[in-house]
């Protein structure tokens, strides 16, 4: 890789305008809908290609609350594709997993109907994302674990604090499919990856509640699992849930406060995702790895206080 700068505008909003548009299953419009109801995040105002990200939203999370972190990628040059893959779930991902794949199928059909006219896919750079139980989600997807066989191959997966499974009691559970194998570098991914992960997800913040990302289940071992190129980034004292919107609406968007350990603010945590992500998509998508080797030398440069982990 090139030798590291210390300039980088990933943790400012991109050169690009963007737009949400939220598709529904029963658009009427559409003669291909998609499986599931997306937001989508996208440029606008501009004709040009750009590539797609898959992101997968978390336990109980609506794919609203990401809207600020959609925006803050799509502003750099990049099509965000976020599925409501589910209302209600209990301890078994197997289904959001097929439906997750059976979106990314969809893509190559539906997407081009639902962006901006002026707007096109490069469905060649296809990255895939998960936050939370959606970052097992990805990983699984990524594995191969998925009943529904992918049609199109993904160039990069991010984790944003992964979680497999929950705390229950006094001992740690995955949750059904397991993806953890506790077998360092086992994953055969053949793919780079980037783990993000949450210095305050292990801490519980009331004792009657587990942590959100405990210990063994967590960002650690999914990063120990993967083989190279992997990144390992970890903001100190943000919590799992510091990376969605300042305002989190409803029952659940209450609770993305209240179960979890939280940092002093959303917005630098939610700076410092969104740009780690674009840095590691202009490093193995576009070729350009100076903002990440900036963040490997430099991680004073990020917006809270990271350490940084790499196997190359």
């Amino acid at each position: 890789m090139a030798a590291s700068t210390t300039t980088t505008d990933v943790f400012q909003s991109g050169k690009y305008k963007t737009m949400l548009i939220t598709v529904d299953t029963s658009s009427s419009n559409l003669k291909n809908p998609p499986p599931k109801p997306l937001l989508n995040g996208t440029p606008a105002e501009v004709a040009e290609e750009f590539p797609v990200m898959v992101l997968l939203h978390g336990y109980m999370m609506d794919t609203s609350f990401y809207s600020q972190l959609i925006q803050h990628v799509s502003s750099h040059g990049y099509i965000m594709v976020a599925p409501q893959l589910y209302v209600a779930s209990g301890n078994d991902s197997t289904e959001e997993i097929n439906t997750a794949a059976a979106i990314t199928n969809w893509l190559s059909q539906g997407l081009a109907a639902v962006l901006p006219s002026q707007v096109s896919a490069n469905l060649a750079k296809l990255v895939l994302a998960g936050h939370s139980r959606g970052g097992k989600g990805a990983f699984a997807l990524a594995l191969g674990k998925s009943s529904t066989p992918l049609t199109l191959s993904f160039s990069a997966l991010l984790g944003i604090d992964p979680v497999d499974g929950m705390a229950a009691c006094c001992r740690n559970m995955q949750t059904n499919p397991p993806v953890l194998t506790y077998v360092p570098q086992s994953f055969d991914l053949n793919m780079p990856v980037m783990v993000i992960g949450s210095g305050l997800g292990e801490d519980r913040k009331y004792k009657i509640f587990p942590a959100c990302a405990p210990k063994g289940l967590n960002h650690a071992e999914f990063f120990e699992e993967c083989r190279s190129p992997a990144w390992h980034l970890v903001a100190k004292d943000y919590g799992h849930m510091d990376m969605l919107d300042d305002e989190t609406k409803g029952m659940k968007g209450a609770a993305t406060y209240c179960m979890c350990k939280n940092g002093s603010s959303r917005e630098p945590m939610r700076r410092f995702v969104g740009g780690a992500a674009v840095a590691f998509l202009r490093a193995y998508l576009g070729g350009d790895d100076r903002d990440l080797m900036a963040l490997k030398d430099t991680p004073d440069i990020a917006p809270v206080q990271i350490t940084v982990e790499v196997r190359l």
